[in-house]
């Protein structure tokens, strides 16, 4: 029987303020202001922001950038017993990249109505068809991550505007 994981909250949004810090990175060379850190054994073993515009790659999401770099730091491309936080719920190609990686736990801040599959766009995480399951606990500082979003794009719309 698989132990049951004690979620904390403080721990949580430690680890939710350290992915937004590095959304306002990103938001510093003009990319979508996402971030996300990969936690294993309560350590950051990996960090991304959102790139594809800098780097040219439409697959440099925050999460992408995060799990690769703990793929190479730990010199494997599964990472059980990890847990990924990430501003933004994750997308499509993030959820399968997910599964892939075999982590155990996403948490995400704000929700994405528009690409969102955790819960906005279905439920990824729950079909039937994966070979892995993946805990999601979702608004963790949803208030903050949501806020660091509106800005980067309030100020993106009002610079076009002039």
């Amino acid at each position: 029987m698989r132990p049951v994981k004690i979620i904390d909250r403080t721990r949580d949004a430690h680890f939710m303020r350290e992915a937004l810090a590095l959304a306002s990175q990103g938001a510093a060379v003009g990319e979508v202001p996402v971030g996300a850190v990969l936690v294993q054994d309560g350590e950051i073993v990996g960090r991304g922001f959102n790139c594809p515009i800098t780097t040219h790659d439409p697959s440099a999401h925050a999460e992408m950038v995060a799990i690769r770099d703990a793929a190479l730091r730990l010199t494997n491309y599964r990472l059980p017993g990890s847990t990924l936080y990430v501003t933004l719920e994750p997308c499509s190609m993030c959820a399968g990249l997910i599964v892939h990686s075999r982590i155990e736990r996403v948490v995400y801040g704000a929700t994405e109505p528009k690409a969102g599959v955790a819960i906005s766009r279905g439920e990824f995480f729950n079909q039937t068809f994966l070979n892995h399951r993946v805990m999601i606990e979702g608004g963790v500082l949803a208030d903050e991550c949501g806020a660091v979003l509106t800005e980067f794009f309030r100020a993106r719309r009002a610079s076009k505007g002039q």
